[in-house]
């Protein structure tokens, strides 16, 4: 990219009335969205709040809504982004706005502990080591799991949750989804009513959303695909 200016509107938010500010920021070859973000606030406002911390996306605490997608920013390249010179950066959807372009991930982790997102041990100190084969299927799905980083974006792309406070979203349900696959996990029965409770996995839409946006490749939409299977047998052996 030769050295010119972006057009860079920063969307502070519905909690400020969609308040939106435009900045002249040079544009530099490997730019990513979070240099400019920073740049704004390092050169032209130095009130702009915003959030990020390792900038190699191993945190996730840098996202943010960019041309109405939700992305890491410390990892999303300005140029791949572009709209005619020009790039539209918001906070993250289906959270409240602390402020600017920080929101609350407070509801986000409350509905991780909702869906029994915590793991249940059920051995104490003084057992030994549980061994784990790990060439099972289901280790596998656990393995998938284990790498989210709780960034949210898949929460801020899942129009469920936009129209349903009450849905866990699908960060809490993948991981819902690699507990129950966890074979040092013994809260099986646990999960699968806090899931298949008010605002569980049958609440899913399908939509795919969150699979088609997470940034680490996970899929949480077959993750609550998998939720709704296994709910659906603990109902029906409960009828037997």
């Amino acid at each position: 990219m030769t050295q010119e200016t972006l057009k860079v509107t920063i969307d502070r938010g519905p909690d400020t009335a969609h308040v939106q500010t435009v900045f002249d920021v040079p544009a530099y070859t490997n730019q990513t969205v979070l240099d400019v973000v920073s740049w704004v606030q390092q050169n032209a406002d130095p009130t702009l709040s915003y959030r990020y911390a390792c900038r190699v996306g191993m945190c996730g605490s840098c996202a943010m809504m960019v041309n109405g997608v939700p992305r890491w920013t410390c990892r999303t390249h300005i140029s791949k982004v572009l709209r005619g010179n020009a790039v539209t950066i918001a906070p993250l959807r289906n959270l409240p706005v602390i402020k600017d372009l920080a929101v609350d991930m407070d509801p986000f982790f409350d509905k991780w502990v909702a869906a029994e997102g915590v793991h249940h041990g059920a051995l104490t100190r003084d057992d030994p080591i549980a061994p784990v084969d790990t060439s099972t299927a289901a280790r596998a799905v656990a393995d998938a799991g284990i790498e989210c980083i709780n960034c949210s974006v898949c929460y801020a792309a899942c129009d469920t949750v936009t129209a349903n406070d009450d849905y866990l979203g699908p960060a809490a349900l993948q991981r819902a989804w690699t507990l129950l696959n966890d074979a040092k996990d013994d809260g099986r029965a646990a999960i699968l009513d806090a899931v298949s409770d008010k605002g569980g996995c049958h609440n899913c839409h399908s939509i795919g959303s969150c699979t088609t946006y997470c940034p680490n490749d996970l899929d949480p939409m077959s993750a609550i695909a998998g939720l709704k299977r296994e709910t659906a047998k603990s109902l029906f052996q409960r009828w037997r």
